[in-house]
């Protein structure tokens, strides 16, 4: 499992915060990250502990900073969220529900699957709100080459690929068609 997969979204959450912090004051106060993530002092140290044990934090005289290998891990987890919020615009999402949408899975998603997204949607430079998107592994950016998978979640669909709608109804499930049609008790 990649170090990536392993955080949640609060230990996330601390190491922007850490991130952010100015490098003259050598890092921040357990009390400075429990006031910036709006918790008390034993909870952001709950969440400092296992940064610190994956080696994305250092503490030196009481203060907390990011680490080299921290700085890698943010700048990962960055590149999966952007690319999660470009797949979630290219499907219809609007700009607003695109974040919402990729703070649901950014964290689950490999590398690989990242990189297949990034190569799905032609290597964007750009997420929809406008911030940058680090280059693949490969550094390519190029036309989309899509898997066939991703290709079919990427195109207009077609007829049969999902319910139709009938007016004033909700949308058929395949399980709710199984169960009209007798297949599931």
């Amino acid at each position: 499992m990649e170090t990536l997969q392993r955080l949640t979204r609060r230990q996330v959450d601390a190491l922007r915060f850490v991130a952010r912090q100015p490098v003259e004051g050598r890092g921040v106060s357990l009390n400075g990250v429990a006031a910036g993530l709006g918790v008390k002092p034993p909870s952001a140290l709950a969440l400092l502990g296992p940064l610190e044990e994956l080696g994305l934090v250092e503490r030196y005289r009481g203060k907390s900073r990011i680490s080299r290998r921290g700085q890698v891990c943010l700048a990962e987890y960055l590149r999966h969220h952007r690319v999660a919020e470009s797949l979630f615009a290219r499907v219809g999402l609007s700009v607003d529900a695109t974040h919402a949408a990729a703070l649901e899975v950014d964290l689950a998603l490999s590398h690989r699957t990242v990189e297949e997204i990034c190569e799905a949607e032609g290597h964007p430079e750009v997420c929809p709100h406008g911030n940058p998107i680090a280059p693949c592994s490969s550094g390519a950016r190029a036309l989309p080459t899509a898997s066939a998978p991703t290709a079919r979640l990427l195109r207009p669909a077609a007829q049969g690929d999902r319910p139709t709608q009938r007016a004033g109804r909700p949308a058929a499930t395949p399980v709710g068609r199984e169960r009209r049609e007798g297949g599931l008790a």
